[in-house]
């Protein structure tokens, strides 16, 4: 592993199917290679390539075996903010994304959990 910084326009400047970086937890890794062997397919990586791919990576809940994997790809630390600057003008996003929008899935759940629940007691 080099001792090279890598930052968001680093990142952004592999985002192809040539060459496709992606931070995870801080680390950039290079997974240009691992593109035609994905599971999910490449098209899941090449939509998370040149950003920060932490939250995707971990919304699927990948395997200690896929996490495995990580250390063969890893390029190095990132360095920097990783939201790309927005055009003069525009309100930018800090780092930490939005708040609470992690559970958006829980509120269509909820109301799936509560018509099930009504209707098991109403058919009681």
């Amino acid at each position: 592993m080099s001792a090279t910084t890598y930052t968001i326009d680093d990142l952004q400047a592999h985002k192809s199917r040539e060459s496709l970086y992606m931070l995870i937890s801080g680390k950039v890794y290079d997974v240009t290679q691992f593109l035609d062997e994905h599971p999910g397919g490449d098209e899941v990586l090449l939509e998370e390539g040149g950003r920060d791919a932490t939250e995707a990576f971990e919304d699927v809940g990948h395997s200690d075996e896929a996490r495995d994997m990580l250390p063969k790809m890893l390029l190095g630390p990132f360095d920097g903010p990783t939201k790309v600057a927005k055009a003069a003008g525009a309100t930018t996003a800090s780092s930490g994304g939005s708040t609470g929008g992690d559970y958006k899935f829980l509120l269509p759940v909820a109301v799936l959990v509560a018509w099930l629940a009504y209707r098991f007691l109403v058919a009681a």
